[in-house]
Parts: C-alpha cells; structure tokens; sequence
C-alpha cells in the first residue's frame, strides 16, 4: 500500500521560500483574501532617498496603480528610458539616480495625477 499523496501540493520551496498552500505563492506573494495594496488617495509620488544607500541616491514611485506583475513589466520599460537600473520593493518603484525630471512626464502621459514629494 503506497503512501496516499497529501493534497495541497508544495509548501515549501527552496528559492522562495515558505509557499502559501491554497494558491502556491510564496508567503510573501500570498494572494489569498486580503487586497492586493491599498489604494491610496490617487496620486504617484515620485521622491528622491539617500538613507542607507551610501550616499547613491535613488528615485522613488510610490502610488502606481497596477498590479505587481503589471509594475514590474512597467518598471522594466521605466529603467529602459532612465538607462539605468532599479528594483520593485512592496510595491514602492526604485530607479537608481535622481530621475525625477525624466519619470514626472513619462508617468503624466499614463493619465495619473503626479507630485513630487521630498528631497
């Protein structure tokens, strides 16, 4: 008598880690129950941080309405226009450098409200 296969499939997976078992995303992906994001009021903020970053310091867009594959696929054509590099974190855009002036009108033309906020 074999062992009967335990429904539920992975649950742990060496690259990402601990897996959610209802819909196999890594935990930190997990789309069950809980909204994507908040919404926010509406407005992408394109701001400048230096904090921890050696003094290099990085353009940040926060309140971009799409969802995590859709602002990873727009991130890369982001990076493209800035010729450089960048990273999504929690849903918060880093592009490497002071890009603002290049970002401000690239996200304009997508339609949504933007402001520069700090730095």
């Amino acid at each position: 008598m074999g062992m009967k296969k335990r429904e539920g499939g992975l649950v742990f997976s060496t690259e990402q880690g601990r897996m959610c078992p209802e819909c196999r995303n890594p935990v930190a992906d997990c789309v069950c129950g809980q909204p994507a994001r908040p919404a926010g009021d509406g407005v992408v903020r394109v701001s400048r941080e230096t904090k921890g970053r050696k003094g290099k310091g990085v353009t940040l867009i926060t309140g971009i309405p799409l969802d995590d594959n859709e602002l990873k696929a727009y991130t890369k054509v982001l990076k493209a226009k800035c010729g450089t590099g960048g990273t999504v974190k929690d849903g918060v855009v880093e592009i490497q450098g002071d890009q603002r002036d290049i970002l401000v009108p690239l996200l304009q033309q997508k339609g949504w409200t933007v402001k520069r906020a700090g730095g």
